[in-house]
C-alpha cells in the first residue's frame, strides 16, 4: 500500500507526537483491560509502562525495523489467574507472574535459536499465502464480537440478538459518531486530518457521550449516563509495580509451584508463535517489506520474547504484537518506527501522570467499540488481501482456505488440560494441515 511516512521516515516532532497519542489510543483499551480483568490488585499504570518498556526492547532487537507496538496479552489470561490460583497468597502470585512471563520468553528465545540456525524457509513452505492471509483474517473477525458487544454496549444480548433498551440505542449513537469521523476523516479527510482518523473519532465520540451523560446526571436518567467519572476520586500517581509484590513472595515459591505456572504459561507461548507470525506477515504486507527475512523471525522472536518478560515484570502482563497497532499503521499509512518509540516513551511517561490515565480509562467502551470496527475489520481485509495472488479455482487452495475461515469464524477453541487452543491456533493448525496433505503438487509446480 501507499504509505505516506515509510518505516525509516521521520514526521516534524510536533506531529510525531500526536501520531504517538493516535498508537496510544488504539491500543491503550486492550493493553490496560487485561489486569482490570485478571484483578488481585493489578494495577493499569503499571502495565501500560510494561507495554512501553517491552515495546523498546522489541524495537531494539529488531533494529527498528518493525513498526509495530507490544500491549498486554489476552492469550495469557488463563495462565495469570492460575499464577494466582495456585499460590498461597496474592504476594506468592506477583512472583508467579514473573515467573510464568520469563518461561514464556524462552519459549520464544529456544524458537529464535532453531530459526536463526534453520532459516525461515520452512516457515514460508508450512505457511504460504493459502495458509497465512486466512489465518490474518480471522485475527480480525475473531475480534469482532468485541467491538460489536463494546458499541452496543447498554444492550442485552439474548439469543445472539442485541435487545435494544434506551441505554442500548444511546450507546449505539456514540459508537456510530466515532465510526463515522474515523471513515470521513480518513477517506475525506486532508493532510493531517487523514493522518490522524482516530484522535479525532474518539474525541468526537467522547463529546457525543459527555453530553449525554451531562444530560443523565441533570436529569436523574441512569440510561444516559455513559462516562464513569467516579473513577477519578480513586486514581493512584505512582504505577504499583509487579516486581515490588514479587520481591516479597518469591522466598514462599516452590517447585510444584514452579511447574504449575510452567504447565499453564509454557504451551500458551507456542501458541501465540502463531499469532506472531501471522501479525508479521499482515505487517510485512503493509510496509511492503518481509520482515521473517530483515531484519528476521528470530529478531522478531527475541523482542516479542524477551519485550514480554519486561512487561510482566514491571506491569504483570506478558506482551504481544497487537493487531491495533498494526490496524493502526494500515488505515493512517504511517510506519514510522519512530512514532512507535514515541509511543513507547509516551506510554511510560503517561504511567506516572494518574490523571492522564484515568482519562483514557473513562473512555467509554462505545466509543472503542467504534474504533474497532475499523481497525479489527482493517486486520481481516488484510488477510483476505493476501489471498489475491492465490488461484482459488483450484480445490486444493479453496478446500485450505475454507477449512481455515470455518474453523476461525465457528470458534474452533479447544481445552486440552489445563491449555486453551483459540480459534485462530486450531484453524492456523487444520489450514496447515490440509495444505501439506492435499496441496503438494501444486507447491511442486511453483
Amino acid at each position: 500500500m501507499n504509505l505516506v511516512y515509510g518505516v525509516k521516515d521521520r514526521p516534524k516532532f510536533p506531529q510525531m507526537i500526536i501520531f504517538a497519542f493516535q498508537q496510544l489510543l488504539a491500543i491503550l483499551a486492550a493493553t490496560i483491560a487485561v489486569p482490570s480483568i485478571v484483578g488481585h490488585g493489578m494495577s493499569q499504570s503499571a502495565a501500560l509502562f510494561g507495554a512501553g518498556v517491552g515495546t523498546i526492547v522489541y524495537l531494539l532487537f529488531t533494529k527498528f525495523r518493525s513498526p509495530v507496538f507490544l500491549g498486554s496479552s489476552f492469550a495469557f489470561l488463563g495462565s495469570m489467574f492460575a499464577a494466582f490460583g495456585g499460590a498461597a497468597s496474592t504476594s506468592v502470585g506477583y512472583a508467579g507472574l514473573v515467573i510464568g512471563a520469563v518461561l514464556a520468553g524462552l519459549v520464544y528465545v529456544v524458537i529464535a535459536i532453531i530459526v536463526k540456525v534453520a532459516g525461515v524457509q520452512w516457515i514460508n513452505k508450512l505457511m504460504p499465502p493459502v495458509v497465512i492471509g486466512p489465518t490474518v483474517a480471522i485475527i480480525g473477525l475473531s475480534l469482532a464480537g468485541n467491538a460489536i458487544s463494546d458499541a452496543l454496549h447498554g444492550a442485552v444480548n439474548e439469543g445472539g440478538a442485541f435487545i435494544m433498551g434506551p441505554a442500548g440505542w444511546v450507546n449505539l449513537c456514540c459508537a456510530l459518531v466515532t465510526l463515522f469521523t474515523v471513515i470521513f476523516c480518513s477517506v475525506r479527510g486532508k493532510k493531517m486530518m487523514k493522518l490522524i482518523p482516530f484522535i479525532i473519532g474518539i474525541l468526537a465520540g467522547y463529546i457525543c457521550a459527555m453530553i449525554f451523560t451531562l444530560i443523565g446526571n441533570a436529569s436523574g436518567n441512569d440510561a444516559l449516563k455513559i462516562i464513569d467519572f467516579s473513577a477519578f476520586s480513586a486514581m493512584k500517581w505512582v504505577p504499583d509495580f509487579t516486581f515490588i509484590e514479587a520481591f516479597k513472595g518469591f522466598e514462599a515459591v516452590t517447585g510444584q509451584y514452579v511447574a504449575t505456572v510452567a504447565v499453564a504459561y509454557v504451551p500458551v507461548a507456542f501458541v501465540v508463535f502463531a499469532e506472531h507470525i501471522a501479525d508479521h506477515k499482515n505487517l510485512s504486507t503493509i510496509i511492503g517489506q518481509e520482515l521473517l527475512e530483515e531484519p528476521g523471525l528470530h529478531r522478531t522472536l527475541l523482542g516479542d520474547g524477551i519485550g514480554s518478560m519486561a512487561g510482566a515484570f514491571f506491569g504483570g502482563c506478558p506482551n504481544t504484537t497487537y493487531g491495533e497497532s498494526v490496524g493502526c499503521v494500515a488505515i493512517t499509512g504511517n510506519a514510522s518506527v519512530i512514532t512507535i518509540l514515541a509511543t513507547a516513551i509516551l506510554a511510560i511517561v503517561a504511567s506516572f501522570f494518574g490523571p492522564f490515565v484515568t482519562f483514557l480509562s473513562t473512555i467509554p467502551s462505545c466509543v472503542m467499540g467504534g474504533v474497532c470496527i475499523t481497525l479489527y475489520g482493517f486486520i481481516a481485509v488484510s488477510g483476505l488481501k493476501m489471498l489475491q495472488p492465490v488461484d482459488l479455482n483450484d480445490n486444493r487452495n479453496l478446500f485450505t482456505a475454507s477449512v481455515i475461515l470455518i474453523a476461525g469464524i465457528g470458534g474452533m477453541t479447544l481445552q486440552i488440560g489445563s491449555v486453551t487452543l483459540t480459534e485462530i491456533a486450531c484453524a492456523l493448525i487444520l489450514g496447515i494441515i490440509v495444505n501439506l496433505l492435499f496441496n503438494r503438487p501444486a507447491a511442486k509446480k511453483n
